[in-house]
């Protein structure tokens, strides 16, 4: 059985790991890569680590873009077996992937006019919306804790990993023809979730584990809160409010901010918070949150509860869900406080850039960051307290006030990764990690290397190795 790490090696986004067993090609996740635009196009567009038409099977741990992202482009270039999933990562893969192609679409169709006027041929998007359709058909859906054999000698299970709706660990159960038939429990974490979440359910501790291929986002980092930290929450909006400008949420549409509106719900109830206009301007979360509505299976057992014997949780008065752009546009002509929540968290996309373009250089304005933003991310460079920031190609002052709260990230951090790996049984005889900067890793490894009598390895991009 061998290994290949083809992504998420030394970053934290691409996620794709290539197993090979019994003569069959698994390639665990197939997202893309996020970062400077050339870099990304040339590193997502030829997938240089392995050929397409060799891979046999897909199994999806779930649907955030740097884990399902480039599946129309493996389809695209001859992947042609099924893609094995949840019911609920389907269901946002489905709206997830269009939106992604339609960002490439248009990104493409700016950067042709560019290229045009310097004598340059036009270049393609990875791929389009019927790319992203046809892709679908691949998917075959399974729920938590039911084994499903794949191939040959290989059965895949999902335990849930509370990170987001439908994010699953994925536990293979092999029969290593080529070991003398010994069965092996390989263990690929996906994206851990923190526990606690204020919709979804904790990670499910996995047993008797022999290896595991871990992420290690938030390795040697703590959130400064714990999760449920509504009162934070509510004390930056109350002084947002006044200060009497706009509050612009960056979030992801998925997950992040069907959290938050169930928070905003919680504190407009309890007149914790002054009742402003809240609007959530992005296509793909409005159609995320009513995918939230059909998947109570991954709820806990109080938004479950709530779904069943209250209203909906995610829906209040004064909330306006903005589809159109016409109406997008008119939040320019909003002057009194309110908040607009809008695509995406890392400010790479949708319609935040256009909030951030019209509003950073007001000081009564709050940009409210909830999540984590990657390196040579606009995001990312708004939070590090940058004065100027490049927004579609010109340069935009910064005087709003920044905030930020680490305690809706959906990663564990350092101690909850820890706590994770603890709570898995097994030998857990070799760890590799995955999904995190060279620093984040290396912590982490360092942490379990101490606590742990098993190997702890860092993967290398384009590494090999047998197991």
């Amino acid at each position: 059985m061998k290994l290949k790490f083809c992504g998420a090696a030394g970053t934290t986004t691409g996620s794709q790991h290539l197993l090979e067993i019994n003569g069959t090609r698994i390639l665990l996740d197939c997202g893309l890569y996020q970062g400077h635009r050339e870099d990304s196009y040339e590193v997502n567009c030829c997938f240089p680590h392995f050929d397409p038409k060799e891979i046999d099977v897909v199994i999806l741990s779930h649907a955030h873009i740097d884990h399902s992202g480039n599946l129309p482009n493996l389809s695209k270039q001859g992947f042609t077996g099924n893609i094995y999933t949840t019911f609920a990562t389907r269901d946002l893969c489905q709206i997830m992937l269009a939106d992604s192609a339609h960002i490439q679409e248009q990104d493409t169709e700016w950067l042709n006019k560019d290229r045009k006027k310097d004598g340059l041929p036009p270049v393609e998007p990875l791929y389009v919306k019927e790319d992203a359709e046809r892709c679908l058909r691949q998917f075959v859906t399974m729920d938590y804790e039911r084994p499903m054999p794949v191939a040959d000698g290989v059965t895949v299970t999902f335990f849930d990993a509370g990170h987001i709706l439908g994010a699953a660990q994925v536990l293979l159960e092999i029969i290593d023809k080529e070991d003398s038939g010994k069965k092996k429990r390989f263990l690929f974490s996906g994206d851990v979730g923190r526990g606690g979440n204020e919709i979804l359910r904790d990670p499910v501790a996995v047993p008797d584990v022999d290896f595991v291929l871990m992420e290690s986002t938030y390795g040697g980092r703590e959130h400064e809160l714990p999760t449920g930290s509504i009162d934070a929450f509510g004390d930056v909006l109350n002084r947002a409010i006044r200060r009497g400008g706009k509050i612009l949420i960056p979030a992801f549409a998925v997950e992040r901010t069907q959290q938050l509106l169930y928070l905003l719900n919680q504190l407009f109830h309890n007149d914790r918070l002054r009742r402003i206009p809240v609007y959530v301007d992005s296509p793909l979360a409005v159609n995320a949150t009513e995918i939230f509505r059909i998947h109570p299976e991954c709820f806990n057992d109080t938004v479950y509860r709530f779904l069943f014997d209250e209203s909906d949780p995610f829906i209040f008065d004064g909330l306006r869900l903005v589809r159109a752009v016409t109406e997008s546009k008119k939040l320019n002509d909003v002057h009194e406080p309110c908040i607009i929540i809008s695509a995406s968290g890392m400010c790479e996309a949708g319609r935040i850039r256009h909030h951030l373009k019209n509003n950073l250089g007001d000081p009564r304005t709050t940009v409210l960051f909830v999540g984590y933003c990657a390196d040579h991310t606009l995001g990312r460079a708004i939070r590090d307290g940058r004065d100027v920031v490049n927004i579609f190609g010109k340069p935009v002052k910064v005087r709003a006030v920044i905030e930020a709260i680490d305690s809706f990230s959906g990663h564990a951090d350092h101690s909850e990764l820890l706590d994770w790996f603890h709570r898995m049984t097994g030998p857990k005889k070799r760890v590799w990690l995955v999904h995190g900067e060279p620093d984040r890793s290396n912590a982490l490894r360092d942490a379990l290397a101490n606590q742990h009598d098993g190997d702890v390895d860092v993967a290398v991009l384009g590494e090999t190795v047998e197991i």
